[in-house]
């Protein structure tokens, strides 16, 4: 088969997902479990970062590794199911495919879990790499050739930078439309339904340059 002509990273949660409802029941799940409480109301205003940086508010140093994978063992159950597509996400995904590009999921999350939301929410990625965060997410990026970034943190904006990306972000997460230009995206949209246009705008410039 032909070699894809371009790449396309999206990060996941708060861009192609609204994974609030999930991890919320998650965490909810982890509470009763350990007998600690965790706020997951609060919680899930903060996604973006790694896991780990959530549980340390919550439990002392020394069990963040095993409150960590309980966590993951849970999340397959409570946080898949209630977890919903982001308006357009479907939309974005396939519009770089149109155009004969990949779709890459580059996310901060656990990679087996990443995959199972994008499963049940028929997201048809063509390839997925969890467990990075911010600058770490261009080791994928370079790996993989993106040549764009889709991201709603300034995390996802570094992490494009980093890999020489162009840095597009959506006003779908915790960071507003001003965060993410002041973290220097180049570019800033108000969801993925803006996306396709953008990139077909976009993929017109880059063949016309040569």
């Amino acid at each position: 088969m032909p070699a894809p002509a371009f790449t396309v990273g999206f990060d996941l949660d708060m861009t192609l997902i609204d994974s609030r409802p999930g991890i919320r029941a998650a965490y909810q799940a982890l509470s009763a479990v350990t007998g600690t409480h965790v706020d997951a109301d609060a919680a899930v205003t903060r996604l973006g970062p790694p896991l780990e940086e959530e549980l340390r508010r919550w439990f002392p140093a020394e069990q963040i590794a095993e409150v960590g994978d309980l966590y993951r063992s849970l999340y397959p159950e409570y946080a898949v199911g209630p977890s919903l597509a982001m308006p357009g996400a479907r939309e974005a995904i396939a519009a770089v495919q149109r155009l004969g590009g990949r779709a890459l999921v580059v996310t901060a999350k656990h990679e087996p879990n990443a995959r199972l939301h994008l499963d049940h929410l028929d997201l048809a990625a063509d390839l997925v790499v969890g467990g990075l965060w911010a600058e770490q997410k261009a080791v994928a990026l370079g790996e993989h050739g993106a040549s764009v970034y889709v991201g709603d943190h300034t995390g996802d904006v570094r992490g494009a930078h980093t890999a020489g990306a162009c840095a597009v972000a959506v006003a779908t997460g915790p960071c507003d439309a001003g965060t993410l230009r002041e973290a220097g995206a180049a570019v800033v949209l108000t969801d993925l339904t803006e996306f396709p246009a953008w990139l077909e705008q976009h993929r017109a410039g880059v063949v016309a340059a040569g």
